[in-house]
C-alpha cells in the first residue's frame, strides 16, 4: 500500500501490505473512492459508498452568497498550512488542479453514493477566519494569487472570529485546525 507524503507531494511505497479477515471492514478514503473501477474486485452488494462534502451555500443576504467552493478553498488553505506546511499562495495555485480532479473523479460518481453527508458548519468561516487571514495577507501584490487572496479576505470580513476555545474537540472543523479528539 502506498503512503502519500504531502511534504514532498508524492507516494512512497514502504512495503506496507494489508490482508483483511473475512469479518473485517475496509474503509477507503480519497478522490477515486466513489469510482467502481477502484474496487472492481469487490461485489457491489458488499460496498457502501459515502460522499462527504460541504454542500450548503451560505447566504449573506438576498443578493450575496458564499459558495461551497469558497468555503472548501478556505478550509484547504488552513489545513494545507496546518498539516502540510504549504502557504496560501501554493494552495490557491493548486486549486484549479483540485477542481479539475473533482470534476473528473468525484462529481460523475457522487450521485451513486449510498449516503451523502453535508459537512458544512454554520460557524466554520468564523473559526477559520483567524487562521486564514494571516496566510492570505502574506500574499504579496506582485504574486499572481494576490487577487484571489484579496477576494477571500473581503469574504472573511463578513464574519466575526470565533475563538478556538469555543469549539468542541469533537467538531468536524477540527479536521482543518487540529486538536481533535479523533486524531491518531
Amino acid at each position: 500500500m502506498p503512503t502519500f507524503d504531502f511534504k514532498i507531494g508524492s507516494k512512497k511505497y514502504l512495503g506496507n501490505t494489508l490482508k483483511l479477515a473475512s469479518d473485517e471492514i475496509l474503509v477507503i478514503e480519497g478522490i477515486h473512492c466513489l469510482n467502481d473501477r477502484l474496487t472492481s474486485s469487490i461485489p457491489k452488494d458488499q460496498k457502501y459508498k459515502i460522499y462527504i462534502s460541504a454542500l450548503t451555500v451560505l447566504n449573506i443576504d438576498y443578493y450575496n452568497r458564499i459558495s461551497t467552493t469558497d468555503t472548501r478553498l478556505i478550509r484547504r488553505i488552513v489545513r494545507d498550512n496546518q498539516f502540510r506546511g504549504y502557504d496560501a499562495a501554493h494552495t490557491i495555485r493548486m486549486w484549479y488542479s483540485v477542481n479539475r480532479g473533482e470534476e473528473r473523479y468525484i462529481y460523475p460518481f457522487q450521485e451513486e453514493a449510498d449516503s451523502m453527508f453535508n459537512s458544512s458548519l454554520i460557524y466554520e468561516l468564523g473559526v477559520l477566519k483567524d487562521y486564514a487571514l494571516p496566510l492570505l495577507q502574506d500574499i504579496k501584490n506582485t504574486e499572481p494569487e494576490y487577487a484571489e487572496a484579496t477576494r477571500l479576505i473581503r469574504l472573511l470580513s463578513y464574519f466575526e472570529a470565533i475563538p478556538i476555545n469555543n469549539i468542541p474537540k469533537t467538531s468536524l472543523i477540527r479536521e482543518f485546525i487540529g486538536d481533535s479528539l479523533f486524531e491518531v
